[in-house]
């Protein structure tokens, strides 16, 4: 006997997953091995499962790399640029995260990886590129663990604080369980614990 599609209405527990790399897409470098697959996959079950997730990540602009061999056989790593606008949403709602002292503007961007029955799970995408920002801190979306540990952390704050309050702008307020795929949005505990404080007065 099929089974009958379940209404996203009739659920109401809300989970939102948060990871550094996402595979949903072989033209989409937002990944770089198995961690990414693994979170595409449990997207993917997801909406096959009509449960009402939505997913949060970073947009890496230049994903990992591309790797080649010169002509000597030295390994060497360039940027894997690809077309945000030919996949990707840019949603209206803007948010910001403090990093040493500086407000650095957020935007997020909107993919949907659709299931059997067409239930959609959203991923968003989160982008600092933007002209409010310096140039340094334009490129902390860029690229899939890049940079020294300074550069990871900040992409870590963005990821946890700024996914947190950017799921809050979208409107998402009856998240229920926030799932963190690895340590690298653990920030967003402490922006969970900053909503509780507020909430407590």
């Amino acid at each position: 006997m099929a089974s009958m599609p379940r209404s996203p209405a009739s659920q109401t527990t809300k989970v939102a997953y948060f990871s550094m790399e996402i595979g949903l897409h072989p033209a989409m470098p937002t990944y770089s091995g198995g961690l990414g697959i693994l979170a595409g996959d449990i997207i993917r079950s997801a909406a096959d499962l009509s449960i009402p997730m939505v997913a949060v990540t970073l947009i890496h602009r230049k994903g990992y790399f591309y790797q080649r061999l010169d002509a000597s056989g030295w390994q060497r790593e360039e940027p894997m640029e690809w077309a945000v606008d030919d996949f990707l949403e840019e949603m209206p709602e803007r948010t910001s995260v403090t990093i040493e002292g500086r407000s650095i503007q957020i935007r997020a961007w909107k993919y949907e990886a659709t299931g059997v029955d067409g239930y959609k799970v959203p991923v968003y995408f989160l982008d600092t590129d933007l002209p409010e920002n310096s140039e340094w801190d334009r490129t902390l979306t860029h690229f899939l663990y890049g940079g020294d540990q300074r550069y990871r952390l900040c992409q870590e704050a963005i990821l946890g604080i700024g996914g947190v309050r950017m799921l809050r702008a979208i409107d998402n307020q009856s998240i229920e369980r926030f799932h963190m795929n690895e340590g690298h949005a653990s920030l967003l505990t402490l922006e969970l614990l900053d909503e509780e404080v507020r909430k407590a007065g």
